[in-house]
């Protein structure tokens, strides 16, 4: 191929991956635009005049601030414990051999192929026949499954890339099995295991489907906002999904920055 054709090529490309990106942001900047809407009618969907009152009326909606105070909640729990659990599987199989291991890995794939509406219906066959009450306990332990596998590929992923040496050295300099963990493996994995818990809680704070299938009568975000589709979404709603968005996008760059600071 030529120089030029190879030039329209890269070009062609970098038009291609700009329009993906424009669409792919296209709903959220459709968001963030109507969290200014001047909304002067019941319909929330047609632009009406630029306003600020909706950020300083955020909580006038109880059972929507109730919903939103769930749903964090909910997230921070199981991120919490996925973190954990996470962490010690993607250690284990990211370093050592064991019997079923082949199984496990098997396990943890199959989770994130498997379907949410057989994952929320399986669930919800297990609380029942179990007569376990439904409520936001049994929503953090679904939250806790659906994105524990995210979790552990994550964090053995970094696992698989560390020098062992690391370890035996800082061991055989005194350090105890806690002290290496905490001075060098965390360290080392803490990448891995931060863009897990962002993961996880952004699984967590955004799932309708298996959450609608184990809440009982807790009522998340996702939830209230489909049940008000009916009698219109208020301007709150695009508020705080703007407020959660920009929160993340922070904790993103902030943790990329602190990742290239330790490099």
């Amino acid at each position: 191929m030529s120089a030029r054709g190879t030039r329209l090529g890269d070009k062609l490309l970098h038009v291609y991956t700009w329009l993906v990106i424009v669409w792919l942001s296209s709903p959220i900047a459709v968001m963030i635009l109507f969290g200014f809407n001047d909304k002067k009618s019941k319909s929330n969907t047609t632009w009406q005049g630029f306003t600020l009152r909706w950020y300083g009326e955020l909580f006038d909606i109880s059972d929507l601030t109730v919903a939103l105070r769930n749903s964090l909640v909910i997230a921070a729990v199981s991120t919490i414990v996925t973190v954990v659990i996470g962490t010690m599987l993607g250690l284990a199989l990211g370093r050592h051999r064991f019997r079923g291991k082949g199984v496990t890995n098997f396990l943890i794939f199959a989770a994130i192929s498997t379907p949410e509406l057989v994952m929320g219906a399986s669930l919800l066959s297990l609380f029942v026949s179990g007569n376990v009450p439904r409520d936001a306990n049994t929503i953090i332990i679904a939250h806790v499954l659906f994105s524990l596998s995210f979790v552990v590929v994550t964090v053995r992923a970094r696992v698989v890339t560390l020098d062992p040496s690391l370890e035996e050295a800082a061991k055989d300099l005194g350090a105890t099995a806690w002290g290496t963990f905490r001075q060098v493996t965390l360290p080392s994995i803490l990448p891995g295991v931060m863009a897990g818990a962002m993961l996880s809680f952004a699984l967590s704070i955004d799932d309708y489907v298996v959450t609608s299938f184990v809440n009982g009568s807790t009522i998340t975000f996702p939830l209230w906002i489909v049940g008000a589709v009916k009698t219109g979404i208020p301007p709150q709603v695009n508020v705080m999904g703007t407020l959660i968005f920009g929160i993340g996008v922070l904790i993103a760059i902030g943790n990329a920055v602190a990742a290239r600071r330790r490099i």
